[in-house]
C-alpha cells in the first residue's frame, strides 16, 4: 500500500457520503444471487466491508470510514439477506458459501488483495475468509470481534447478558415456555422457520429487538420494533448460523488455525463495555496474533456507529492510506 490521501486530517469524522460507480447481482449458483457495489475511487486501494449479522446487510453509511479518493470501496449483501435474493433464504447458505462468494467478487473485479473491514459477524467471517484465503488478505480491520465460539453464544442467548439488562432479558424469554428456556437458540428456530409468517415475523422481530437494545452503550434498553422484512430475514438467517455453531468444525476453529495469518497485519477495534461480543473475545485474538494492534475504546459498546469506536476506524483507515 504506497498511496497517499494528501495532508493527514486532525480529527478523523466520517466521510461525506459518496454514490455507488457500479452496482451488480451476481449468479453464484444454489439459486442465490449476490448484490455487490463498487464506489470510491475505481483506480484505489480496494477495501472489502463484510457487514455483520449474520443477515444484517450493508448499508450506504458503510462507504462513509473511508477517503473516496483513496480506496476502492466494495459492499456486498451476503446470502439471503439486503439485495441478495432470495429474501431470508437460509437454503445453501453457510460460512463456506460466503467465502466463495467473496472470492467470486473478487476475481469478478480483478483485484489481486485487498483490505478486509468487518465488523461483529463480519469480524468472524473476514478472519474465516483470510484464513482460507491468506493470499488476498493485504490487512484485516475488525470491530466488535466475534469468533463463533459456544462461550459467546451461552454469553448472549443463555441469560449472561441478561443480568445486566433484565427487563429487555425478560421481553425476550418469556416469549418463549419456561420449559424451553434452555436453549433460546432451538426455541426460537421452531417459530422462526415455522412456516406461519405472521408467527415467524413476531418471533423475528423480538430476535432482533433484543439485540438491538443491547448494541449501544447509551441504549436505554428499547429495541424498537424493525421492519417486519428486514427482521425476518436478519434473524432466520443468525438463528441458522447460530444453531449451527457457524458451520465451523470444532469450537474455537478461529484462534485454533491463528498460525494461517500471522503474516497479515491486523488491526482490531473494540468496544469496553460491548454486551453483544464482550472485549474477552477480542483480547483472545491479539493473544494469538503477533502482528495484530488493539485499540479498546472506552465507553463504547458494540455498534458500529459508536463515536469513538467510528473515530478511531476512521483514524486506521486514514493511516493506511498514508503507507
Amino acid at each position: 500500500m504506497d498511496r497517499n490521501s494528501g495532508q493527514k486530517r486532525a480529527v478523523h469524522y466520517l466521510y461525506p457520503p459518496v454514490e455507488p460507480f457500479d452496482q451488480r447481482q451476481m449468479d453464484v449458483g444454489d439459486g442465490h444471487t449476490v448484490y455487490y457495489e463498487q464506489s470510491g475511487n475505481p483506480d484505489g486501494l480496494p477495501v472489502v466491508v463484510v457487514h455483520g449479522g449474520p443477515g444484517g446487510g450493508s448499508s450506504p453509511a458503510m462507504r462513509r470510514y473511508f477517503d473516496p479518493k483513496v480506496y476502492r470501496i466494495i459492499l456486498f449483501d451476503q446470502r439471503g439477506c439486503g439485495r441478495s435474493r432470495p429474501h431470508a433464504s437460509t437454503d445453501a447458505n453457510t460460512t463456506w458459501h460466503l467465502i466463495a462468494d467473496m472470492e467470486r467478487i473478487r476475481a469478478a473485479l480483478g483485484i489481486d488483495e485487498w483490505i478486509v473491514f468487518g465488523g461483529s459477524w463480519g469480524a468472524t467471517l473476514s478472519l474465516l475468509y483470510a484464513q482460507t484465503h491468506p493470499e488476498r488478505a493485504v490487512c484485516l480491520v475488525l470491530r466488535g470481534v466475534f469468533l463463533m465460539t459456544q462461550s459467546e453464544l451461552d454469553w448472549f442467548y443463555g441469560g449472561g447478558a441478561g443480568h445486566f439488562w433484565p427487563e429487555t432479558w425478560k421481553r425476550f424469554s418469556d416469549l418463549i415456555p419456561e420449559s424451553e428456556r434452555g436453549d433460546m437458540i432451538q426455541a426460537y428456530h421452531r417459530r422462526l422457520f415455522c412456516g406461519d409468517h405472521a408467527t415467524e415475523v413476531k418471533y423475528a422481530q423480538a430476535w432482533a429487538s433484543w439485540e438491538n437494545a443491547l448494541a449501544s452503550v447509551y441504549s436505554n434498553g428499547a429495541g424498537g420494533e424493525p421492519p417486519a422484512e428486514y427482521a425476518r430475514a436478519f434473524s432466520r438467517l443468525e438463528n441458522h448460523y447460530f444453531l449451527n455453531k457457524g458451520f465451523l468444525a470444532q469450537d474455537g476453529h478461529i484462534l485454533a488455525n491463528m498460525d494461517r495469518i500471522q503474516d497479515i497485519p491486523g488491526y482490531i477495534v473494540q468496544g469496553r463495555y460491548d454486551m453483544i461480543c464482550p472485549p474477552r473475545a477480542a483480547y483472545a485474538l491479539s493473544e494469538r496474533w503477533k502482528r495484530s494492534r488493539l485499540r479498546m475504546i472506552r465507553n463504547a459498546g458494540h455498534a458500529l456507529s459508536e463515536p469513538g469506536i467510528s473515530a478511531e476506524l476512521v483514524r486506521i483507515m486514514d493511516d493506511l492510506a498514508q503507507v
